[in-house]
């Protein structure tokens, strides 16, 4: 009798993640599609673009990524703004070289950030010196490239994005750019990170200009100037640690924004150890759940239901609770897309849950570190204090995966 009991409790919780599964999977917007970035039609004149970027200790990825921004081929006005944010290991010395390198000197300029002020978040800060110094030097028309320092784009990249912008006339174009995926850890967890990120914000509907939801990835994002004017600038956000979807969130209430995978711009971070990506979800994950405790125990919640009882009762039982094995047999052909779009096999897709509780994990890590005052700590700066609400950074920060 009790062993019909547990068995009879077993098939409708497999049962309840069943329909989950059937949810996501129907009534998500596709999420877990990947769609190729079609090419844009060319435009007969070209707007003027200043590019920003923040830098603070890039010395090790500076170099390349800075190389790859100042030989873009766009035929318009251009410049680039490298914001120098009290870094202490040359990096802007090795910025100047690249650019005497590449012969385009006249393109760069470095600014050396002032102090952070209170109630301002260190990125957003750095954007905010970036985009004073352009208006200062007259440069208020056009578009602002906001792209990170950790980020190499193909030579093509910022003509890319103006005629995307043009086409789909967005006030903000992003692009969720290629992570790197090539260690052990990154080849296990990183295809992850951008699938919880669709999962929780799906293009589809970012797109949409009809739906609320708003996102975008801020190691590549294409903003107007004129709305970036008419939300009030970088101090829109100002406290922000999660800043690129809180970017997007401000900018969708006066225009279209556009998000989407990119097939070549890519990220050079080098994430080589289990440890290293702990760290990237722990320092600022509680920051999605907005450091509210209610909305942490509904993700572990949500994250059991959907992960791990579908694998658990299905090794428990067997086919005989079908309903677990249907829904982690779902759940597995959902993750193929992402894996294919990372070239990663097919078969790391059943190992999703396992990659989930690492998530888990690592959030509840998160929460426990802002609960002690050590939240969001970033070269050197603890700063999840500042950001009393927000919507996530997926460039630089893991979402938890949650319903």
């Amino acid at each position: 009798m009790r062993l019909f009991v547990e068995m009879n409790f077993s098939f409708w919780l497999g049962f309840l993640s069943l329909a989950i599964w059937a949810y996501l999977l129907c009534g998500r917007a596709g999420f877990w599609r990947v769609h190729p970035l079609k090419t844009s039609p060319e435009l007969a004149s070209w707007p003027a673009v200043v590019v920003i970027i923040p830098a603070r200790n890039e010395a090790e990825v500076i170099e390349e990524s800075l190389r790859s921004v100042l030989l873009q081929d766009y035929p318009g006005p251009w410049s680039v703004i490298l914001v120098d944010d009290h870094s202490e290991d040359g990096t802007a010395a090795l910025a100047r070289g690249v650019a005497l390198e590449c012969a385009r000197a006249e393109k760069l300029e470095i600014v050396a950030a002032r102090a952070l002020p209170a109630g301002w978040a260190g990125k957003v800060w750095a954007q905010a010196e970036g985009l004073a110094c352009a208006d200062r030097r007259g440069d208020s028309e056009g578009y602002v490239w906001l792209t990170d320092a950790d980020i190499s784009h193909p030579q093509n990249a910022l003509r890319e994005l103006i005629a995307r912008a043009r086409a789909q006339h967005s006030v903000l174009t992003s692009l969720m750019v290629r992570l790197r995926c090539e260690s052990l850890p990154e080849r296990a967890l990183i295809p992850a990170f951008v699938y919880f990120f669709a999962m929780l914000y799906p293009f589809a509907r970012v797109n949409d200009p009809a739906r609320k939801t708003a996102a975008a990835a801020g190691g590549c994002m294409l903003v107007e100037r004129r709305a970036l004017c008419e939300i009030g600038g970088m101090a829109a956000i100002q406290g922000a640690l999660i800043d690129d979807c809180a970017l997007a969130q401000a900018l969708k209430r006066v225009g279209p924004i556009w998000l989407e995978l990119a097939q070549t711009s890519r990220s050079i971070r080098r994430y080589t150890s289990w440890k290293s990506i702990w760290e990237m979800i722990a320092r600022s994950a509680f920051t999605q759940l907005n450091y509210s405790a209610v909305l942490l125990a509904t993700t572990v919640l949500g994250m059991t239901l959907t992960y791990l009882v579908p694998v658990g009762l299905t090794l428990l039982f067997g086919l005989s609770c079908w309903p677990a094995a249907l829904a982690w047999l779902l759940m597995s052909v959902a993750y193929c897309p992402m894996l294919l779009y990372y070239r990663q096999p097919p078969l790391w897709a059943p190992l999703l849950p396992l990659v989930a509780l690492f998530y888990l994990g690592a959030t509840l890590e998160s929460a426990r570190r802002y609960w002690r005052g050590e939240g969001g700590r970033w070269k050197g700066r603890t700063q999840a204090a500042l950001a009393s609400s927000g919507t996530p950074d997926l460039s630089d920060q893991a979402p938890p995966p949650s319903v």
